[in-house]
């Protein structure tokens, strides 16, 4: 089991995560503003003029699943500043171990352990495969 965080670790992974905040946030921003996007208003001249509205479908699915990953991202990031307020950042949501500051570095939104998050994704997989 490795050592809880130093203050100075936190202070460090709360600057990473203000920075990744204020990135999603400009992306998010910018994204779902581009409705006057000149480069949207060319897709549309050439969907108007080729009549392609398979690419028009795909890029709309792009941009909403831009969208949808920003905005998941930016809830984890949320989520890791309300576990630093009540203390519980750093700490494994399953097991309850501490998180190594090194895998937090990678990954400073992260709420679970290297092992947890790995049983959590196969589970998912795992899931998603009998659906």
């Amino acid at each position: 089991m490795t050592a809880t965080l130093t203050a100075a670790e936190r202070g460090t992974l709360r600057t990473q995560l203000e920075a990744r905040r204020g990135v999603l946030r400009a992306e998010l921003q910018a994204k779902l503003n581009s409705h006057d996007n000149p480069a949207l208003l060319a897709l549309r001249n050439r969907m108007e003029e080729t009549d392609d509205w398979a690419v028009a479908d795909l890029e709309t699915a792009l941009d909403i699943a831009e969208v949808a990953r920003d905005a998941a991202e930016l809830r984890e990031v949320e989520v890791a500043f309300t576990r630093m307020h009540d203390g519980s950042y750093g700490t494994c949501l399953d097991c309850t171990a501490p998180i190594p500051f090194a895998r937090l570095e990678a990954n400073p939104s992260a709420s679970r352990c290297i092992a947890c998050q790995e049983k959590a994704e196969a589970g998912r997989r795992h899931g998603s495969a009998s659906l």
